[in-house]
Formats: structure tokens, C-alpha cells, sequence
């Protein structure tokens, strides 16, 4: 593998063209703040018959239960509770 500056961020892409040839680099998964998880699963707790699969729907239900202003911080909720849903019916 080639040298490189310490405490550089480079991007997915480039790690594969930097792996030595033969090794193995997987995807990472996404990261969410224990904050996004905590909310998500306390709304999907508390109403359950509230939330779908449905990306979009549940951007609305969040926006009309919660208080968060961050359309971003918005977005991450609906995008766990859209996950945790998913994984909690399988």
C-alpha cells in the first residue's frame, strides 16, 4: 500500500485503488449518532401504527411529532425509523 499523510480523509473510492491487489475491501455501513437511534426508536415505541416503510410518509409523521427544526436531523429520524421498521418486521 502506498504512503500517505496521516489524518487525511479519502473518499470509498479511492481505498479500493489504494488496497494492496488481492485485498479484500468491503463497504462500510452508515454511522448514526445513539441521538438519531434514541429519538427513532421512542417514536416508533410510541406509535407504532404511525410509521411505514415508506420513506416519505415518514418524513411527514416525524415533522408532525417532533419539534425538530434541522431538516437534515429530519431526514437521518425518518431514514432510521424507515430502517428499524424494516428490520423489525424480517
Amino acid at each position: 500500500m502506498r504512503a500517505r499523510p496521516p489524518n487525511v480523509y479519502l473518499p470509498p473510492s479511492l481505498w479500493r485503488a489504494l488496497a494492496t491487489p488481492g485485498a479484500r475491501v468491503d463497504a462500510l455501513g452508515n454511522i448514526r449518532s445513539t441521538y438519531i437511534k434514541r429519538i427513532a426508536i421512542l417514536l416508533v415505541e410510541r406509535h407504532p401504527n404511525e410509521f411505514t416503510d415508506d420513506y416519505d410518509h415518514n418524513k411527514k409523521k416525524v415533522s408532525e411529532l417532533t419539534d425538530v427544526r434541522s431538516i437534515m436531523m429530519r431526514n437521518r429520524i425518518a431514514g432510521y425509523v424507515t430502517r428499524y421498521r424494516k428490520h423489525k418486521e424480517a
